[in-house]
């Protein structure tokens, strides 16, 4: 597939509607200045943050904004302000225009019919689709799921989406699928640049993103909503060999972020949305880390490990994701026994709260159970996937409290028999199950019946789950 073909414009039909997203093309700064407005419609908007990608400026009081843009940079973007809609075409987030030909861009914004401090987001991490059959689940169990997610928050409610990578799996003519699935659920999604969005064999890191600039935009910005600023961030490095690449946020991108946080406020709640794991898995997290410094309310969403962790660092929150493919469109869970699916967050003020939402699950299935008869005892073992230190894991044998639940390393029993050796699954032999630190284990007595476990959130919502133990 020649990837460089995919310039003009993308559409697909999906029952009754045509979706098409423009795909400008683009050239590089160093044109000189540019300039603009930002308004509501009928009048300038001010101090919204315009930025190319390296610099960032605020808007007058009238609106205005000017600025000369870097050499590198290829498009001009806002970070839209708190009170406004989200800026775009079918659903996919259009905040940024392209440089080209002119030197004015201009951003008309629609103002909101009502608060927006509480409102709330959905991430999807990993779709991560290689052929159509992998769309085909995708359309009929993820994007039908999310939906109903979405209707369940009521009617007036606020809600946007984000993808932390790996939209699809190295073939770029499915971005229209997951275009279409972005339409259907009908709210606004932001996307970041996984490893397997990017173009191979066309050079170094700066131009392994052409493909997904050409259809989403700038790898890294920013938007408000609320009293919640978010950042999106690109920290796949491209090392020029097919395939190789590492963990790593550009000193452009950390020049641009530190110039970004300027405008905000230590005290309101961050949230920044990237593929890789920053805790464990990019190589200059403390220069990341050092930017944050001050910054009291910081979550970090992360994707492409397919299992979910909680990991706090540094002060702190990083929540990697369960994947929405699972173990690759395979199973029906994680290499960790995280079913597949995607986490609701809750924005209320400056407090962020969350679930994870098992696909085609209702919102009580937080924890999966397993027996297991060894020579003379019995085991128990929990898989709490979304499980942090502020949890509760108790159980009770044959109705009688016994205590909390210890903690343990270890493999979950479904992966094991789902994805263990190298003949699983069928189609995609390389998914293996992997170890995770969310497992709670207990032995007991051969005579006891009925086995329950009890957990706790972070947020005092309770959950269960019972199995007979005969």
């Amino acid at each position: 597939m020649d990837r460089r073909k995919f310039i003009q414009s993308i559409g697909v039909i999906t029952g009754s509607a045509f979706i098409a997203l423009k795909a400008h093309a683009f050239t590089t700064g160093g044109n000189g200045p540019v300039k603009g407005k930002v308004t509501d419609g009928k009048k300038g908007i001010k101090n919204v943050a315009v930025s190319d990608g390296f610099s960032v400026v605020l808007t007058d009081a009238k609106g205005n904004y000017s600025l000369t843009p870097n050499a590198k940079a290829t498009s001009i973007f806002m970070s839209t302000p708190s009170g406004y809609e989200f800026k775009a075409d079918y659903n996919v987030a259009r905040h940024y225009e392209n440089i080209g030909d002119k030197n004015t861009f201009d951003f008309k914004l629609q103002p909101l019919k009502r608060n927006d401090d509480k409102h709330h987001f959905i991430i999807w991490a990993d779709p991560q689709v290689k052929n159509k059959k992998d769309v085909k689940q995708m359309m009929d169990t993820s994007v039908p799921d999310t939906i109903e997610t979405i209707k369940s928050l009521g009617k007036d409610a606020l809600v946007h989406g984000i993808c932390v990578g790996d939209i699809v799996w190295d073939n770029h003519d499915l971005f229209p699928d997951y275009n279409a699935a972005v339409a259907q659920m009908g709210i606004p999604f932001f996307q970041a640049l996984g490893n397997h969005d990017m173009d191979y064999r066309m050079g170094g890191d700066e131009t392994s993103d052409a493909t997904f600039k050409k259809v989403y935009g700038p790898t890294y910005y920013s938007f408000n909503r609320g009293k919640a600023h978010y950042v999106v961030l690109d920290d796949v490095r491209y090392l020029g060999t097919e395939r190789e690449y590492d963990g790593y946020i550009t000193e452009d991108q950390l020049a641009w972020l530190e110039n970004d946080l300027q405008y905000v406020d230590k005290g309101q709640l961050l949230i920044i949305n990237l593929h890789i794991p920053v805790y464990n898995q990019v190589k200059n997290n403390k220069d990341f880390y050092a930017l944050l410094a001050g910054f009291k309310n910081v979550h970090i969403m992360s994707g492409h490990t397919h299992y979910n962790a909680n990991n706090l660092s540094n002060g702190v929150f990083e929540h990697n994701h369960g994947t929405v493919c699972g173990g690759w469109w395979t199973g029906p869970i994680c290499g960790d026994g995280t079913p597949r699916g995607y986490a609701v967050y809750e924005v209320n003020g400056a407090k962020l709260k969350w679930y994870y939402k098992s696909t085609g699950l209702p919102i009580e299935n937080q924890l999966s159970l397993y027996v297991e008869k060894l020579t003379n005892q019995m085991r128990l073992i929990a898989n709490v996937w979304n499980y942090d230190p502020e949890w509760k894991v108790e159980y009770l044998l044959d109705d009688k409290p016994m205590g909390v639940l210890p903690k343990e390393i270890g493999y979950d029993p479904l992966a094991v028999t789902l994805y263990k050796g190298d003949q699983l699954p069928a189609g995609r032999h390389f998914v293996e199950p992997t170890q995770t630190d969310h497992l709670f284990v207990t032995h007991f007595a051969p005579s006891v019946n009925k086995v329950k476990v009890e957990v706790t959130d972070r947020f005092g919502n309770k959950y269960s789950g019972e199995v007979d133990a005969k």
